[in-house]
């Protein structure tokens, strides 16, 4: 199964996603919608998410705000603020203590962030950083990566370019 996994897109969907994301079974977006997106995202693809601080009562009324669920084998736990490890938010860290996933997704930090967690079973922690042009990070990012069998492989982070740029050629 091959997932294209966002965040922090802040109403806006930069044309490359749909090239970068095309293939792909599932669609995972871990918070910030902004307006129009989810719609955008559910026209094309199958898109499970989250809502984040941003996103309006209609956005909260579609998404919850912690999606778990097993696919391929693998526990998935997606949330728009969890923290980095170690240093996750006191409710998730305690969450963590009790039923730690195979896998923790979040955005929030505008961040990308990739890595193990020796302290919770190895979870793997992933925050594709920030897809939109708000906020203060340099370089819009998005992830793609493969489930099956209980592993994930062939995880990839894309760049689409600074923010505040537009970019319409979605040729790399």
């Amino acid at each position: 199964m091959k997932i294209g996994l966002i965040s922090d897109t802040h109403g806006h969907l930069d044309d490359a996603i749909y090239e970068q994301f095309s293939g792909c079974d599932e669609i995972w977006h871990a918070g910030d919608f902004g307006s129009d997106v989810a719609e955008k995202l559910s026209e094309k693809f199958i898109l499970r998410g989250v809502y984040g601080n941003i996103d309006d009562q209609k956005i909260r009324n579609k998404f919850p705000e912690h999606l778990w669920m097993t696919v391929a084998g693998l526990k998935i736990w997606i949330t728009h603020i969890a923290g980095t490890p170690p240093n996750y938010k006191p409710g998730i860290k305690a969450q963590l203590k009790t039923n730690s996933p195979d896998i923790l997704i979040c955005g929030h930090s505008h961040i990308t962030r990739i890595g193990r967690d020796e302290n919770y079973q190895n979870m793997l922690f992933i925050n594709p950083g920030a897809a939109g042009h708000h906020g203060f990070h340099s370089m819009r990012t998005i992830i793609t990566f493969h489930l099956s069998n209980g592993k994930i492989e062939d995880l990839r982070v894309i760049e689409l370019g600074k923010r505040g740029v537009i970019n319409t050629d979605s040729t790399y």
